[in-house]
This record gives structure tokens, C-alpha cells and sequence, in this order.
């Protein structure tokens, strides 16, 4: 590689980590072209999956600001820069990890901060964004039907007690 494509690369994976909301490092030893470009494809558009050489990502990482993750370049090294939502990406990237076992998770970075393999995999555990989402809607909505029976409850109380007396008079 030219010193300028060198160059240009560093400052690449620098700014990915600089936009990225999170970053999983991963081994990909022993996976075929079209193994990775299956794996590409599950992870979405929303995330790029960069094979880089250790040298250059410690390099940009280090530009970037990223501390904390050196040790985890070592040997062959790709990187899943995800722009949206983490839990998608970890989850896609476990998935594979479970029928291809040359994909090897090392760690990650998110929020300022190194992410151990296990939390990684609490990470893909997580539900997603719109999982949540709904369930908060539906337990809102419960919510909303337990206030509305509450308030109702004393007039249909008063509806029935004057139900009971007219019958009572009619007797």
C-alpha cells in the first residue's frame, strides 16, 4: 500500500468511528468472499463492515480519540461500524457467529467507552428499538383501560344501586 492510501484509509476508519454509534471489532479467520458478503448483507445498509489492517486501525482509532481497544487488533481484523441502532447489528452479527464459527467477536466500542465480548452479547440480546417501543405502547394502553374502569366503576355502581331500589319499589 502507498503512503497516501495509507493515509486516506486511517483518516476513513477514524471518521467512521467519529460518526459510528457503536463498533464491534471481530476475527473473521477462515471466512470465504462469499461468507463475508452474506455477513455484510445481514448486517443492513445501515452498518459497513471494513477488514482493515491492525496497524492502520490502531492508527485511526487513536485519531479518533478511541482508547481502550488496542489489544483487541491483533491478528486478522474486521470492524462492523454501525450508524443505527446497536442491537440490530449485534444481534446479526451473533446469529451468523452461531453458523459460521470462524466469526470470532473480540469486543466493541459504544458510547465513549470498550465493550467486552459479553456485553456485546448482552447488547444482542437486547429487543430492538421498535420491540420496545411497542411493548411501552401496550403496557401504556393498559394502563389508560385500568384508569378508565376505575373512574367509570362509581357510576356504574350508582346505575345498578338505583336499578336495585327501583325494583325493590316495584315489589
Amino acid at each position: 500500500m502507498a503512503k497516501s492510501d495509507k493515509v486516506d484509509a486511517v483518516s476513513e476508519i477514524s471518521e467512521k468511528f467519529n460518526n459510528s454509534t457503536a463498533a464491534v471489532v471481530t476475527e473473521y479467520r477462515g471466512l470465504s468472499m462469499a461468507q463475508l458478503s452474506e455477513l455484510r448483507r445481514a448486517l443492513g445498509s445501515n452498518v459497513s463492515y471494513r477488514v482493515a489492517k491492525n496497524t492502520l486501525v490502531k492508527r485511526a482509532a487513536e485519531q479518533a480519540g478511541v482508547e481502550g481497544l488496542d489489544d483487541l487488533f491483533v491478528g486478522p481484523t474486521a470492524i462492523a461500524f454501525v450508524d443505527g441502532e446497536p442491537v440490530d447489528a449485534a444481534k446479526a452479527i451473533k446469529e451468523f457467529a452461531k453458523t459460521n464459527q470462524n466469526l470470532v467477536v473480540k469486543g466493541g466500542y459504544m458510547d465513549g467507552r470498550p465493550l467486552s465480548v459479553s456485553e456485546v452479547d448482552s447488547i444482542a440480546d437486547l429487543d430492538s428499538r421498535e420491540v420496545t417501543l411497542s411493548k411501552l405502547a401496550g403496557a401504556m394502553k393498559a394502563k389508560m383501560n385500568q384508569t378508565a374502569a376505575l373512574f367509570a366503576a362509581p357510576a356504574s355502581q350508582v346505575a345498578r344501586m338505583a336499578a336495585a331500589l327501583q325494583e325493590k319499589k316495584g315489589e
